[in-house]
């Protein structure tokens, strides 16, 4: 986990253990959440419905980190199973699909046709890329996704070599992957990112796990 060649807060590298577990194939989209705000009557994000992001296969975007810790918990009632956010290991494991190293989720480079270089007035729809080694799409593209740690830049100096979980508090949530309104819209398996938990952003979405 981490790297040598990013940001001062991926470094050190580091080995971590984890136990077996399973991870949305995809970014929650607007079709699956749409499920969750009719049960629950949560209000919708800002985004909702507004030309651009209403697709029903685009990633769910504009929702806190507690409205997305939210909807795990209630498909932990509806779906069974453990299901929450996956924490910042977890979703590195998941983005590197088997590989030790690599530039991306793919390996040294990102598949030809992964990521729309035109001018994007919201996010593209998820799925339609290559899968990664362990058959996940959009690794590192199309939205920032939620995880459940707090964030601290310098937490891999002491972070413990079996299922980290983060610091025990903090003022900004850990966040990873790419974003469709960045001039470059992927990021490495191991770049990381933050944002206070109830900041809502337009290319801020998430991927739920469930315990294996």
């Amino acid at each position: 986990m981490g790297s040598e060649a990013g940001r001062p807060d991926e470094a050190p590298p580091h080995r971590v253990s984890l136990p077996a577990f399973e991870i949305g194939r995809t970014p929650v989209t607007n079709r699956e959440y749409r499920v969750f705000l009719d049960a629950t009557g949560t209000p919708p994000p800002p985004w909702w419905g507004r030309a651009g992001f209403d697709a029903p296969e685009q990633p769910v975007v504009g929702v806190t980190w507690e409205e997305a810790a939210a909807f795990a918990q209630w498909l932990s009632g509806a779906a069974g199973g453990n299901w929450r956010l996956p924490t910042e290991a977890e979703w590195e494991r998941a983005a590197r699909g088997g590989l030790a190293r690599g530039r991306c989720a793919w390996g040294e480079r990102v598949p030809d046709g992964e990521i729309p270089t035109a001018e994007l007035q919201g996010p593209w729809p998820v799925g339609r890329g290559t899968p990664n080694g362990y058959g996940l799409c959009d690794m590192g593209t199309i939205v920032h996704e939620w995880c459940a740690d707090w964030y601290r830049a310098d937490y891999y100096a002491e972070s413990p070599g079996e299922s980290p979980r983060g610091p025990d508090e903090g003022e900004r949530r850990a966040s990873r992957g790419g974003s469709w309104r960045h001039h470059v819209r992927w990021s490495s398996p191991a770049a990381r990112s933050s944002l206070p938990p109830t900041f809502r952003y337009a290319d801020y979405g998430f991927r739920v796990l469930r315990d294996a």
